[in-house]
């Protein structure tokens, strides 16, 4: 993937997520209200995908998909603030996209990263017109288990198992939720990992460290 369109893709992405916000501040609200009554509580499931980078592998693109699917729960604050947090089940990674040149007449022909994580995402929220909001907050994430793929050209291709990732992970989280109809919300963020996923990486690689970095679009229902 060229530069250029690694830049545009990134544009669109932060176009995309600056419009979810206009739109969380200037949404009104229809059908029954899940956020102005009584109730301190609100409950829910979300689905959606995972669109995954590693930083510090040497490739660039968001073009690891994964699932993102669990539970949700939100209380109110006050009138327009709440705090949630959410049980996960989140695939992350990183997939190559072309041949990759790390020294010259060595080359990375096939590469990938799997992750699975059991995540704990805790978040403060800000309501908008009482139904869409968007918030910020930090990630707990504990890997379950992990695999890698790599396939050299002109070097030999290293024992992976001599490099694994660290079990924990740490994301700074940004995010939005549209509210589409009655209980059902258009949910878009961005996560990194504030502390190294791994720090010993495989001979040739330029870097030191690697990074979680990803966004994620999903569906939220609120039913409860």
């Amino acid at each position: 993937m060229t530069m250029r369109a690694i830049f545009l893709k990134r544009t669109l992405m932060i176009r995309f997520f600056c419009a979810l916000i206009l739109l969380t501040l200037t949404s009104r609200s229809y059908g029954q209200d899940y956020y102005t009554d009584d109730k301190k509580f609100y409950g829910g499931l979300v689905l959606g995908s995972n669109f995954s980078q590693v930083d510090g592998d040497d490739y660039r693109g968001y073009d690891k998909a994964g699932l993102n699917v669990g539970a949700i729960v939100f209380s109110k604050l006050d009138e327009h603030v709440a705090w949630s947090m959410e049980i996960l089940y989140s695939q992350k990674g990183s997939k190559s996209n072309g041949v990759q040149s790390l020294q010259p007449g060595i080359y990375i022909q096939d590469y990938s990263i799997n992750l699975n994580y059991a995540e704990i995402p805790v978040m403060i929220n800000y309501f908008s017109k009482k139904k869409s909001n968007f918030g910020g907050g930090l990630s707990y994430s504990r890997l379950a288990s992990s695999s890698e793929h790599l396939t050299e050209i002109g070097a030999a291709t290293p024992n992976l198992n001599n490099y694994p990732f660290k079990k924990n992970d740490l994301n700074l989280i940004l995010g939005g939720n549209l509210h589409l109809w009655q209980g059902l919300y258009l949910n878009m963020r961005f996560q990194y990992s504030m502390i190294s996923i791994r720090d010993k990486i495989p001979q040739n690689y330029v870097n030191a460290a690697q990074y979680n970095n990803m966004w994620v679009i999903r569906f939220m229902y609120l039913f409860f």
